[in-house]
C-alpha cells in the first residue's frame, strides 16, 4: 500500500494489543473503522453483527499491518544494556556505526573536474553513493565540496568527467529532470520570513509543479515534527526550526538524493541534535543523503561512509575502516611501579611491539585488542605487577582527517 514519502500510517504498540495511528492517513482509517462499527451496531440485526464486526476488524488489521504496523515503535532507550567490552577505556571511544549492506548506486561520479580559469577547483574526483546511504563529504574550506555539489545539482557544468545522478547522465539535456529528482538544502535555507511555514512550502510546491500539494506539505511537516507550527510566520522561528523548515522544503518532491550543505552550522547543541535525529530518520526511511560538513563528530555519528576531499579525493571509506588503515591498534598499560623485565612480561601472543610511555606506562602495538588485552593482563598479574589500567588507544575521524591534512602539502599552503 502506498505511503507518502515512506512514512508509516500505524505503529504496533510496544505494550498491549493493537496499533497506534502515526499519520493523518492512519487517523482517517481509524475514524472510518470506528464509524463502521457504530453503524453495524445501530443498523444491523443481532445475527449479522458478529460477522460484520469481525470483517471490519480484519480489514483494519490488514491496513495497519500493510502500512507500517508490522513493526513496533522503537524504544527511546534500549531495555537491555549491551555487555561490557573486554577492553575498557577511561574515556568513551568514538561511536562506531554498525556496517550495513549498501544498495545499488544512485550517484556515480567518474573523473569529475572543474576549472575556473587557471584555478583547479575539483580535480579528477570519482566515487559512488548507494541508495539509502548517508554519505559524508569532508574537507577544508576551498577544497571543492560546494563546487562538486553545484555540478551534481546541474547549477554549473563540469570541465571534464561524467556522472550519473538519480539514474540520469549529468548533461544539460537532463538538467530539468535531474533537478526534479534531487533536492539541495543550503546552509542558509532562504525562507520568506513574512510568510508562514505552510505558505513557504506551498510556494515551493508550486515551483516543483507538485499535485496534491496540501497532502505533501502535511506529510513533510510531520516528518520534521513541525505540523503544529504550520501557521507560524517563519520570521518568528528560531534558527533550528528554520533549518527544519528548510529540510521539509527539500523533502517536498520526495527526492532520490538529498544534498545537505552544513545543515547544523550555527546551531546550538540541542537544535543540532534534533537535525541529527531527522537525518537518521531519513536514513531509516531509505532516503539517500549527501552531507557536507566541517563537524567531524557529526560525520562520524551520521555517515555510513565518508570521503575527504581537497581538490582531489584523498580517501573514502567507512570511518572504522579509515581508522584501521591509518592507525595501528594499541593498548596503553599503566602499572603502580615500573616492570622489572618488561621484555619478558609483555612477550605474549598478540603483542607485536611495545615502547615505554613515562615511567610506569607502556604503549603496546597489538593485532587485536580484544584477544591481546586478557593475555597481557594475565602476564602482568603473574609477574606480580599492580595494574592500574589497560585501555585501548582510540582514534576518532578527526584524527584521520588531521593525519591526511598534515600529509597533504597543498592543504598546508
Amino acid at each position: 500500500m502506498h505511503r507518502l514519502s515512506g512514512r508509516p500510517w500505524f505503529r504496533r504498540r510496544r505494550a498491549g494489543l493493537g496499533w497506534r495511528p502515526v499519520s493523518w492517513q492512519g487517523w482517517l482509517v481509524s475514524v472510518l473503522a470506528a464509524a463502521a462499527l457504530v453503524g453495524v451496531f445501530a443498523l444491523s440485526g443481532t445475527s449479522a453483527r458478529i460477522p460484520l464486526v469481525v470483517l471490519i476488524v480484519a480489514l483494519y488489521a490488514i491496513v495497519a499491518l500493510a502500512t507500517g504496523g508490522a513493526r513496533a515503535e522503537a524504544p527511546s532507550q534500549p531495555d537491555d544494556e549491551p555487555p561490557s567490552p573486554v577492553v575498557s577505556s577511561p574515556t568513551p571511544p568514538p561511536p562506531v556505526r554498525a556496517a550495513r549492506p549498501l544498495g545499488e548506486p544512485v550517484l556515480v561520479v567518474e573523473q569529475l573536474t572543474k576549472r575556473f580559469g587557471d584555478r583547479l577547483a575539483v580535480d579528477d574526483v570519482s566515487f559512488s553513493v548507494a541508495a539509502g546511504e548517508v554519505f559524508g563529504f569532508l574537507g577544508p574550506n576551498g577544497a571543492g565540496k560546494t563546487t562538486t555539489v553545484r555540478m551534481l545539482g546541474t547549477l554549473i557544468a563540469p570541465t571534464a568527467g561524467s556522472a550519473v545522478v538519480a539514474g540520469l547522465p549529468l548533461d544539460s539535456a537532463n538538467g530539468v529532470e535531474i533537478r526534479q529528482r534531487i533536492a539541495v538544502m543550503p546552509e542558509n535555507p532562504g525562507l520568506y520570513l513574512r510568510l508562514t511555514v505552510a505558505e513557504n512550502l506551498d510556494f515551493f510546491a508550486g515551483l516543483y509543479g507538485l499535485g496534491r500539494a496540501k497532502e505533501r506539505i502535511h506529510s513533510v511537516l510531520e516528518a520534521v515534527n513541525l505540523a503544529a507550527r504550520a501557521n507560524d510566520p517563519c520570521g518568528s522561528l528560531s534558527k533550528g526550526l528554520r533549518q527544519r523548515v528548510g529540510l521539509a522544503r527539500a523533502l517536498l518532491n520526495d527526492p532520490a538524493i538529498l544534498f545537505l550543505d552544513e545543515p547544523t552550522s550555527g546551531l546550538d547543541p540541542v537544535a543540532a541534535r534534533d537535525v541529527h535525529n531527522l537525518i537518521e530518520g531519513l536514513r531509516d526511511r531509505g532516503v539517500t543523503v549527501f552531507l557536507t560538513t566541517h563537524r567531524l563528530d557529526e560525520a562520524e555519528q551520521l555517515c555510513d561512509r565518508v570521503a575527504i576531499l581537497n581538490t582531489s579525493l584523498r580517501t573514502i571509506g567507512r570511518p572504522q575502516e579509515l581508522r584501521d588503515h591509518l592507525f595501528t591498534r594499541t593498548l596503553v598499560v599503566r602499572t603502580a611501579e615500573p616492570l622489572p623485565a618488561p621484555d619478558q612480561v609483555l612477550a605474549v601472543d598478540g603483542v607485536e611491539s611495545w615502547q615505554p610511555e613515562g615511567t610506569t606506562g607502556y604503549l603496546l602495538t597489538v593485532s587485536d585488542p580484544r584477544t591481546a588485552a586478557p593475555a597481557v593482563t594475565r602476564a602482568l598479574v603473574a609477574a606480580g605487577a599492580d595494574v592500574l589500567s589497560i585501555a585501548e588507544s582510540s582514534h576518532s575521524l578527526e584524527d584521520v582527517y588531521l593525519r591526511l591534512v598534515d600529509e597533504d602539502v597543498e592543504a598546508r599552503r
